[in-house]
C-alpha cells in the first residue's frame, strides 16, 4: 500500500450482509459477470468479517481491520495505526498515526467522501452519524436505503456526481455502503412477495440487481487514474440455517464473507502511476 497510497484513487465497497456462499455460488455460475470479471481468478476470496453487524465490522474496518483470510495468519494488513506490538503490521502496510485510516488518507491530500446505506449511516440519530462522521464529505438519502428498490443505482449515481465534481489532480477516496443485500431485499426477486418475506433466493437476486450496476461506479473510479478497489461484505445473515435467522450471532453464515481487492486501470489503461 506505500505504493499504492498518494498515486491511485481509493474505493472501499462493503456489500453489506452478503453472505460468502451465495456470492461464491453466483460468481461460479456466471450470474455476477461484472463483478466477476474484476475478481482475481474470477472467485471471490473466503475471509472472516471483523464483527457480526453493520457498525461493529465497519469500526473494525475502518481502523485497518478488513476481513480476514480464512486461515491461520498472521496476515499482513493494508492499513495499520501505528500499535507497538503489531503482528499483521508488514513491510507493505501504510502506516498512519490516526485511529483510522479515513483520516489518515485525508492528511495525505485525499478527498474521503462516504455514500452510506443502511441505517448506521443515515446521519439521523447520532449514532447514524459516526461513521459517516469521519469523512470529510458524506451522503444518504432514504432513496440509498435499506427500503427502496432502486437503492444502488441511486448510490452510484451520487458517486458519479462526486467524481465529476473533483478536481482532476485531487486524489479520492471513496466509500460505498451498499444496502441492497440487506433486509428487506424480496423485492429485487420477480415473483416473491412481501408476505413470503427475504431468503437465500432472494439475497442472490440482490447481489444480481448490484451486479447490473457496479460497472458505472468502476467506470467512474477508473475515469481519472489507477484505482485500488476493495470489494467485500462486512457480515452475513442467517435465513433459517440452525433456527436462526438475521445477524449479530455467531454463526458460520455470519462471520464468513467473500473479499476482492484489485486495480482498476485509469484512463491509458496503465495499472500504475
Amino acid at each position: 500500500m506505500n505504493a499504492i497510497v498518494g498515486s491511485h484513487d481509493l474505493l472501499l465497497v462493503t456489500l453489506d450482509t452478503l453472505r460468502y456462499d451465495v456470492a461464491a455460488e453466483l460468481a461460479a455460475g456466471g450470474r455476477i459477470p461484472n463483478l466477476a470479471r474484476h475478481l482475481p481468478g474470477g472467485a471471490w476470496e473466503r475471509r472472516h468479517a471483523p464483527g457480526s453487524f453493520t457498525y461493529a465490522s465497519h469500526q473494525a474496518i475502518f481502523a485497518g481491520f478488513l476481513p480476514t483470510p480464512a486461515a491461520q495468519g498472521p496476515h499482513p494488513r493494508l492499513f495499520a495505526a501505528r500499535f507497538a506490538g503489531s503482528e499483521s503490521t508488514a513491510g507493505g502496510t501504510w502506516v498512519h498515526d490516526t485511529p483510522d485510516f479515513v483520516s489518515a488518507l485525508a492528511a495525505e491530500g485525499y478527498r474521503t467522501v462516504c455514500v452510506g446505506g443502511v441505517g448506521f449511516f443515515n446521519k439521523r440519530p447520532p449514532l447514524g452519524s459516526v461513521l459517516p462522521g469521519l469523512f470529510e464529505e458524506s451522503h444518504w438519502e432514504p432513496s440509498f436505503g435499506v427500503a427502496s428498490p432502486t437503492s444502488f443505482e441511486s448510490q452510484v449515481a451520487r458517486a458519479e456526481e462526486v467524481v465529476a465534481g473533483l478536481p482532476r489532480e485531487e486524489r479520492l477516496f471513496l466509500f460505498v455502503n451498499v444496502s441492497a443485500l440487506h433486509q428487506p431485499n424480496w423485492f429485487h426477486l420477480p415473483g416473491a412477495t412481501r408476505e413470503a418475506g427475504d431468503s437465500r433466493e432472494t439475497h442472490a437476486a440482490a447481489l444480481e440487481y448490484v451486479d447490473r450496476h457496479v460497472g458505472r461506479l468502476f467506470a467512474a473510479m477508473g475515469s481519472r487514474r489507477p484505482c485500488f478497489a476493495i470489494v467485500c461484505s462486512d457480515h452475513g445473515t442467517a435465513y433459517g440455517e440452525d433456527g436462526f435467522t438475521g445477524h449479530r450471532l455467531g454463526h458460520e453464515v455470519v462471520w464468513t464473507v467473500p473479499y476482492a481487492q484489485f486495480v482498476l486501470p485509469g484512463p491509458d489503461g496503465e495499472a500504475a502511476a
